[in-house]
């Protein structure tokens, strides 16, 4: 019989595409269905960027490019870098690739390697590729509460007992998928001292969310003393700019750079030739479209808290930044008789007409923390007031 690894038959994946299989297979049969389910701006690629993209392909820009990308971009990407970052970033430093997602892999493979027991930090809960690709090249995946209690931003004392000479990477994540969490300027430079202790510790920041932050400055780790040369800085264009399907991430680091385009050579060989121009054309051209998506993103955020907090056994915080809720759904449970959050996010769905995502899909519940699912507040005014409405019926009509 032929065999299957078991490195594949234990992959994980991103639950977010499982569900919404679920949710396709509803609304082919008919069903209406509010989708509160994936991370993706509800919002067009602005005009200006497509064009970019097409002027590129009437230009004959549709070959092979260099694995680490165009150099206009990698320019563009380093000033962009710098201005952000309050940092000087190099375009040598830049590696471009299908997607900010496979830095992940690419950063791990290149710092760890397989069964020597190298253990990886990551959030949990946290985007689920992380844990993945962990187990998946042959690292130990320790993962590291982020609680309710503290507004979901990492515990620097546990940090600092779960840091040993083992660990070859640490994962940050803010603004934070799933739940919005932002980690301010103290608790990173708190994250910094503790690296700072171990010689072959690297950090991987990853900054997709930076530029949807609603209250103060966004900082990255990169920014703080002795922390650029050891953090590979990761962003995109996908949820900066509308760009998902797109496929435009990028990297920098000055000792690892060389080593990520390689990677890119073996697997990708590059990211696709015109869609490097549309980055290009969104990185130098008007950032207006931008900051208007966040500023609605900002209202819909007010309207998705405010809605789910009156709601009768639903807690929830306010995010920081990013596009996402994680209200806690403990009694909610209990008053509609759900044995657990994915049990909360199945009737949802099948009755209420309403799809979100739930805890396990994010990782491991964290002990004490009750039941949680995620909202994605991309998606309209409209979808989302009907979302609330539909979930207040269903509580109301289900509870004991």
């Amino acid at each position: 019989m032929l065999e299957i690894s078991e490195r594949t038959k234990n992959l994980g994946t991103e639950n977010a595409f499982v569900v919404l299989k679920e949710v396709n297979d509803l609304v082919r049969k008919g069903k209406n269905i509010v989708n509160f389910c994936i991370g993706q701006p509800d919002f067009d690629t602005p005009e200006y960027i497509k064009e970019g993209a097409i002027k590129a392909i009437r230009e004959g820009k549709t070959g092979y490019t260099p694995s680490s990308g165009i150099p206009e971009l990698r320019e563009a990407i380093a000033e962009y870098f710098s201005e952000t970052r309050g940092i000087d970033v190099k375009p040598e430093w830049v590696v471009v690739a299908c997607g900010a997602k496979p830095f992940i892999g690419y950063t791990i493979l290149s710092v760890t390697d397989y069964g020597k027991g190298h253990e990886v930090i990551y959030p949990n809960p946290g985007f689920p590729i992380y844990e993945s690709l962990i187990r998946a090249y042959g690292a130990v995946p320790i993962p590291i509460p982020l609680l309710e209690s503290r507004n979901f931003s990492i515990d620097v004392d546990y940090l600092e007992k779960i840091v040993n000479e083992k660990t070859r990477l640490l994962i940050l994540n803010s603004p934070h998928n799933p739940t919005g969490g932002v980690l301010d300027r103290k608790t990173l430079e708190q994250i910094a001292d503790i690296v700072k202790q171990y010689d072959n510790l690297w950090v991987f920041s990853d900054e997709v969310y930076s530029r949807m932050l609603y209250e103060g400055e966004f900082t990255s780790i990169a920014s703080i003393d002795g922390m650029q040369e050891r953090t590979v800085i990761v962003d995109g264009a996908s949820k900066t700019y509308a760009m998902t399907g797109w496929r435009i991430g990028f990297a920098a680091n000055e000792r690892l750079a060389d080593h990520l385009a390689r990677w890119v050579t073996n697997t990708e060989s590059c990211a696709p030739h015109p869609n490097q121009y549309a980055a290009l054309t969104a990185l130098t051209g008007p950032q207006d479209d931008t900051k208007k998506m966040v500023e609605s993103f900002r209202k819909r955020r007010e309207i998705i808290v405010d809605g789910l907090n009156s709601m009768e056994g639903i807690r929830c915080l306010k995010p920081g930044g990013a596009f996402y809720v994680w209200p806690n759904v403990t009694e909610a449970c209990r008053l509609v008789k759900a044995k657990d959050s994915e049990h909360f996010r199945s009737r949802l769905l099948y009755e209420a007409g309403v799809a979100v995502l739930s805890d396990i899909h994010f990782g491991h519940k964290n002990e004490g923390e009750g039941e949680h699912v995620r909202f994605s507040y991309a998606a309209s005014e409209e979808n989302i007031k009907e979302g609330l409405k539909r979930i207040k019926a269903f509580i109301e009509e289900n509870s004991i």
